[in-house]
């Protein structure tokens, strides 16, 4: 297990409560910010239509944050099971340049992002809910966590949001890396 207990005399204050300065130097090395969908951008829920129509609901928090992030140099990437038009909407209206749809098994997909980028795997977060993003989780110097996660997801990360998928938990992540790279202070724009 990765995930840290917090000591004290061994933590950073973010916006967000006390984490642990391990976790806050693993979030200043942070070049690829990695999420999964369900569950993490939204809360998980699918609604369909009587015609078929799928509808999930993001929340504009997530996307400041996601477009804060990417303002600050750093990439922002999806990589999701399944396959969706709203998906691809909704991250391409946030500027995520890379998008990955329809990986039921991820960590190739995150493997080949990582390689095509020249980056390691110290230099990549992932924020995840369930047992598909385990290994991806694993991979990576920053894992992450949302409030409502499997309990298997939860002892694996090394931070836990203080906020549930869906509703602010990547904006969390995001406000934690840019505050530890010093950039949180620049970020602008509008609510998306």
């Amino acid at each position: 297990m990765k995930k840290q207990s917090i000591s004290p005399d061994s933590v950073t204050q973010s916006l967000y409560g006390d984490i642990s300065n391990t976790v806050f130097e693993k979030a200043k090395h942070i070049k690829l910010f990695v999420c999964d969908i369900d569950g993490v951008f939204s809360d998980g829920r699918i609604y369909l239509g009587n015609d078929g129509e799928e509808l999930k609901a993001f929340h504009t928090k997530d996307g400041y944050g996601i477009k804060a992030l990417g303002a600050s140099g750093v990439d922002v990437a999806v990589i999701t099971g399944r396959q969706s038009n709203i998906v691809q909407t909704r991250m391409t209206a946030l500027n995520v340049k890379h998008i990955v749809q329809g990986e039921e098994d991820k960590l190739p997909a995150l493997k080949a992002m990582i390689k095509k980028q020249g980056l390691s795997p110290e230099q990549v977060a992932y924020i995840g809910d369930d047992m598909p993003d385990y290994q991806c989780m694993n991979f990576v110097g920053l894992s992450i966590a949302v409030n409502d996660a499997h309990p298997t997801i939860l002892a694996t990360a090394d931070y836990i949001a203080t906020i549930r998928g869906g509703f602010g938990a990547v904006r969390e992540t995001c406000d934690i890396i840019m505050q530890s790279q010093n950039s949180l202070q620049y970020a602008t724009g509008a609510s998306v």
